[in-house]
């Protein structure tokens, strides 16, 4: 494959002199990234932020990094067999303390191995507060689902285009860093870019139009740095994936970019069969780093048999119940739960304490987990 030349602002091309093109891997050919594929366990594990923290700046700044907490609840993680987990970063944890954040990531995955589970790192992030500050971070708002969770590099960032320079210096540097590092399971360079937002939240005008422009540099800037892992950036609406016609630029650029196709469901399981087999029309393997949404038809119970028999990984979104509220539904945002609780959880898996949400889930994963891959045990049934 002949590389993209990049196209880069003046306040970038500093950073990619120092690129030397001898170091930079193509992207990944169907046959290289199946043949990673086969090597790998089924992977199975979850959307990672600990109960102690609203957000990933909470979780990674140093006055609220709370390791004993991340080591118990990953320790839980590993008893229910899962061996994967997907955790968000933000362009300001780099800018403000780029040496904290390596030191952190670091200290997490020493954590996460003891317990045998590899990260799936993410750089940036369209939903949510698109105005994300470093620093002390609001409490969560009452009765209401992921209050406090942040846009990465948010709005401002994004229409600026002299900003662009350094958010390649953070994925070049974090990318750099662990590159060569075996408990880094793969890069997810932007969760679902052209979301508008959610919430209640003002959408940041013509985003797609930036994130189009922002996408394919920051992949070039990972690929540059010859990472042994694979790239990917998930899709997540629609129902026709496998149909250029209907994608838009952003998704047209995932899709094309990435070593590891990827994407998001949260709907019922034959939604999920038809979206997923439309991934794997494009020969490459696959991974679905959301789902599981129990009142939106999306279950461990109906969905995990499907992903193991098509050798799909599988992060369901949140795990431990805490600071982002993720037990609750979307529709907290209209009318918060603040005088009772819903009827089902609407994401998570345990309690603040440890204990199952539903004891058949954690059973059911772990007895997927144990099971040959793409074989799905009769008792998942």
């Amino acid at each position: 494959m002949i590389r993209r030349t990049f196209l880069l602002a003046a306040s970038a091309l500093t950073l990619t002199a120092t690129m030397s093109p001898a170091q930079a891997r193509d992207q990944w050919t169907k046959a290289q990234a199946n043949g990673w594929h086969a090597t790998q366990p089924w992977q199975v594990g979850a959307n990672y932020t600990p109960a102690t923290a609203i957000n990933q700046l909470e979780m990674f700044q140093a006055e609220t990094w709370d390791p004993q907490r991340i080591d118990l609840e990953l320790g839980w993680a590993q008893a229910m067999g899962m061996n994967v987990m997907r955790v968000n970063l933000h362009n300001l944890l780099w800018e403000t303390d780029a040496a904290g954040l390596k030191r952190r990531m670091n200290e997490f995955m020493t954590i996460a191995a003891k317990h045998n589970i590899k990260t799936l790192w993410i750089f940036f992030d369209s939903c949510w507060d698109p105005n994300p500050v470093a620093g002390p971070q609001h409490p969560p708002i009452p009765g209401v689902h992921n209050s406090g969770s942040v846009q990465s590099p948010g709005a401002a960032r994004l229409k600026d285009a002299s900003q662009y320079g350094k958010l390649e210096a953070y994925v070049k540097d974090i990318v750099t860093t662990f590159a060569n590092d075996s408990r880094v399971v793969g890069w997810d360079i932007w969760n679902e870019p052209n979301n508008p937002g959610g919430g209640n939240y003002t959408p940041t005008p013509d985003k797609n139009k930036y994130v189009a422009t922002l996408l394919p540099r920051l992949f070039d800037v990972a690929r540059a740095a010859n990472p042994v892992q694979p790239l990917t950036s998930g899709v997540w609406i629609g129902d026709h994936w496998d149909d250029q016609k209907t994608l838009d630029a952003v998704e047209k650029i995932q899709i094309r970019e990435s070593d590891i196709l990827s994407f998001h469901d949260y709907s019922w399981p034959e939604k999920f069969e038809e979206r997923a087999k439309q991934m794997l029309s494009y020969g490459r393997p696959v991974w679905c780093t959301e789902y599981m949404a129990r009142g939106n038809g999306s279950t461990f119970d109906n969905t995990l048999p499907i992903a193991k028999r098509l050798n799909i990984a599988m992060y369901n979104w949140g795990f431990v119940n805490g600071k982002m509220q993720t037990r609750l539904p979307w529709d907290s945002w209209k009318k918060p739960y603040t005088y009772e609780e819903p009827t089902i959880w609407f994401h998570d898996v345990l309690h603040f304490d440890g204990k199952p949400y539903r004891q058949a889930e954690v059973d059911l994963i772990k007895r997927m987990a144990a099971a040959p891959k793409g074989v799905v045990p009769a008792a998942a049934y």
